[in-house]
């Protein structure tokens, strides 16, 4: 269950945020380069169906409901182990330059505040989740989807051809479903988070492009095969990375009209104002430092920098540590005859920069 989340917001909490809570040390210092696996080993080379499909969902750190639907479809299991690695690596890409780098470290108060990084992670997470859920489809690897629905094309011509469209639509409706979003709730904070979530969801949504393919002779185009297809989630993480940078911060208002309470920003004036934009992310305070060690950060301490760019911002005004390190490179490399490269092994002396504890 989601334990240690709002009970308000709840329903509406990402799995994969519960997943961070539970497997923070799993990928705490990942670099970006390293695999990540959440669940044990002896299942990881099994096929995701049978015994070992229920046993991944069983482990799981899901709400009751949603581990019957992962029970229910085999291949979502896999899944959501695809979204969540595909969400923390983004994450860690982002934010590899500031002083909040996506670490958790048992760290899970920070799911609990209204935080910008907060309001990141729930839209990496459902961006992830959409993404890896419509690329499910169209791979095989969820039964009861298939590719897109773009018209004049048949499923059976879509394996045929290689051209199987990504299934954003179901995507998006299973998507809902799992999450459990229903009628949101006038708790400010359950607010922030469906609207947070739809952001990601949006963003991934934007990337969806027509991609075309042409038969005939002689590479004619005669005839010509279209499929909708998903950006790289790259390209998302940079999207919700900026909708970061530029977030609004929110307070609620009443609608005199309506009765019902909504999302305003600073910039609203008045009931009749402008209203958020739905593709804006939100937070309701302001972050911490993260310079230091605290509840919400491990610090920025000993975290390696670049000396004209990042260690003035990531050191926080405590300067930086200089050290020389010598690391072996491929060098003199020659083509040999035939098809045969001969490398000599050099030594580079590199300056490694990391910030300082005091």
């Amino acid at each position: 269950m989601c334990t240690g989340l709002p009970r308000t917001a709840c329903p509406l909490r990402l799995f994969a945020l519960c997943i961070l809570l539970s497997h923070a040390a799993a990928y705490f210092g990942l670099t970006g380069r390293e695999p990540l696996v959440f669940l044990p080993g002896p299942f990881a080379n099994e096929p995701p169906n049978g015994k070992a499909h229920l046993k991944q969902c069983e482990q799981m750190t899901l709400t009751r409901r949603q581990k019957r639907l992962c029970r229910r479809e085999p291949g979502l299991a896999e899944t959501l182990r695809e979204s969540v690695r595909l969400s923390l690596l983004e994450c860690r890409y982002q934010f590899r330059n500031e002083r909040w780098n996506c670490s958790m470290d048992g760290r899970g108060s920070l799911l609990k505040r209204g935080f910008k990084e907060t309001a990141f992670l729930l839209a990496v997470s459902s961006a992830a989740l959409s993404h890896a859920l419509a690329k499910a489809c169209s791979s095989g690897r969820m039964e009861r989807c298939t590719c897109d629905d773009s018209p004049g094309l048949q499923h059976r011509e879509a394996w045929q051809w290689g051209v199987c469209g990504d299934n954003l639509k179901y995507s998006t409706k299973f998507l809902k479903k799992f999450l459990g979003q229903k009628r949101v709730s006038k708790d400010l904070r359950a607010q922030i988070d469906a609207h947070n979530i739809n952001v990601g969801i949006r963003a991934v949504k934007s990337g969806l492009k027509t991609t075309c393919k042409c038969h005939g002779v002689s590479g004619s185009c005669a005839v010509r095969t279209c499929w909708k297809q998903l950006s790289p989630f790259q390209d998302t993480g940079h999207l919700l990375k900026y909708r970061y940078d530029t977030a609004v911060r929110v307070h609620s208002v009443t609608n005199s009209a309506t009765g019902e309470t909504e999302l305003a920003s600073p910039r609203r004036h008045s009931n009749t104002g402008p209203r958020l934009r739905p593709t804006e992310l939100v937070f309701l305070e302001e972050s911490p430092s993260f310079c230091r060690p605290s509840r919400y950060s491990p610090g920025t301490a000993g975290r390696p920098c670049s000396k004209d760019t990042s260690c003035s911002s990531l050191c926080c005004g405590r300067g930086y540590n200089t050290a020389l390190h010598l690391t072996t490179l491929s060098c003199h490399c020659q083509v040999r005859w035939c098809c045969h490269v001969e490398c000599q092994t050099c030594l580079r002396e590199e300056e490694v920069y990391t910030c300082k504890k005091h």
